[in-house]
């Protein structure tokens, strides 16, 4: 995985997302879901492509519960883009990189 990417847990969230001053992608996964890994690619490429606009950022949601179930995560992955705190946009599901791409980048 790109350096890019980091992994935040339930403790972290607060300061890595919600007051972070770039617009944050989280990804809601667990290390047994096959479509998690399917979207590890375009992830990496917002990460790099857009490091100075956007960070990315994992959240297993096994080793966390708090976070998931207060944003009502019922299914992985799931993208949400904060901006300013704020939930932006949701993206549920292994979608092709180009859909990714196209949702996040109207926010940056």
């Amino acid at each position: 995985m790109a350096e890019d990417i980091t992994h935040i847990s339930d403790t972290t969230f607060e300061e890595e997302v919600l007051k972070s001053e770039l617009p944050v992608l989280v990804d809601f996964w667990a290390s047994w879901c096959a479509p998690c890994h399917m979207i590890i690619p375009s992830l990496e490429y917002l990460a790099q492509t857009y490091k100075d606009k956007i960070k990315v950022k994992k959240l297993n949601v096994d080793e966390n519960t708090k976070i998931p179930s207060k944003y009502r995560i019922m299914s992985i992955p799931t993208l949400l883009l904060f901006k300013e705190g704020e939930v932006k946009e949701t993206i549920m599901g292994a979608l092709p990189q180009e859909k990714i791409v196209e949702i996040i980048t109207k926010h940056l």
